[in-house]
């Protein structure tokens, strides 16, 4: 295998939740037209719809922290599963919310795509 799906995923992880963080609008080059996000209940598909999902999401400032990062290759064509757990701060809040969120990445000219994206609030 080319690729270490570890690595990639580190790396692709460090680069979405940065880019979320400052400026949610920019992620999209990262779907396609026939990825798809399911955000808690919601579920949309295409990138146009999916950043316009993430932008109008009631918070001005977000910040993610990585808890745990878990990553597999999913099928022999590169493609990998990426599995997040962590917190996230909210605008001025001072307790964190607990989120899990999956990455199913496919390979596409060198670099890659969200094919899915799997989001959700964690809750004691």
């Amino acid at each position: 295998m080319s690729v270490d799906f570890n690595t990639l995923s580190q790396q692709f992880c460090d680069f979405y939740y940065k880019q979320f963080d400052q400026d949610r609008s920019s992620l999209g080059n990262l779907y396609r037209d026939h990825s798809m996000l399911t955000f808690e209940s919601s579920q949309m598909q295409g990138a146009r719809n999916i950043i316009e999902k993430l932008t109008s999401l009631p918070f001005q400032k977000v910040q993610h922290r990585i808890s745990t990062l878990d990553a597999q290759p999913a099928s022999e064509n590169g493609d990998v599963l990426v599995m997040v757990t962590g917190e996230l701060l909210i605008d001025e809040e001072s307790n964190p919310q607990r989120y899990s969120q999956v990455f199913h990445l496919m390979p596409d000219n060198g670099s890659y795509y969200v094919l899915n994206d799997i989001f959700r609030l964690n809750y004691a």
